[in-house]
């Protein structure tokens, strides 16, 4: 008899759905069961406003929370720093797969030292504006929402001179050569599980 499938909820972006992939291939491997993507949009998904407005990265996880919750889907998967770190009733934390690179990467035509004064850098984070404005580099920190080639994007049109990312989502998408610099994480300090994926559910056994 053929095993039915798990339903692995995932946000439908590109960086989303690629990482959620090779969730589902470990999961595969693992546990000899095929894996089907389902995908949820989620209110960051839709709506570009900053996320601190929003109430921060937890945006992402409420949809996904509630696909659980209903039995639409089995896992789900996130980015680990993305995940509010209060528990949440009814939802366990089943698994994290190996952590990919912590740090944060700079996608422009050079360093951020060597940057022009009042060159517009671009991210959405306010630990990077705090962290990257304390290095007192004559730049703009601009905000900007958007997914990996939107962001890059921005730079290559000219309408920014530097995006910051993490490391690890670049590499997931197979764009790494496009990386100017790595920031040092013992300069700027990557969030907390920057590099690592998150697999919630609702503690039955799969």
């Amino acid at each position: 008899m053929s095993l039915a499938p798990i339903r692995l909820g995932t946000r439908a972006s590109l960086l989303a759905t690629t990482q959620s992939g090779h969730v589902a291939r470990l999961l595969e491997a693992a546990l000899g069961r095929p894996v089907e993507l389902v995908e949820v949009r989620t209110e960051g998904d839709v709506n570009m406003a900053p996320l601190a407005s929003m109430g921060g990265t937890g945006v992402f996880v409420s949809a996904l929370r509630s696909a659980l919750l209903a039995d639409d889907v089995d896992v789900v998967v996130h980015s680990l720093k993305d995940l509010p770190t209060a528990p949440f009733p009814g939802i366990v934390l089943a698994a994290v797969p190996e952590r990919e690179d912590v740090r944060d990467v700079v996608v422009s035509s050079a360093p951020l030292k060597d940057l022009p004064a009042g060159a517009r850098v671009g991210t959405g984070s306010p630990r990077r504006v705090a962290q990257i404005a304390a290095l007192g580099y004559p730049i703009e920190l601009v905000g900007v929402r958007g997914n990996v080639d939107t962001r890059i994007g921005k730079v290559r049109e000219g309408e920014l001179d530097a995006v910051v990312l993490a490391a690890a989502g670049i590499s997931r998408l197979g764009r790494i050569d496009e990386v100017t610099e790595f920031l040092d994480p013992a300069v700027v300090v990557p969030a907390p599980g920057q590099g690592a994926q998150a697999l919630p559910g609702r503690g039955l056994a799969l």
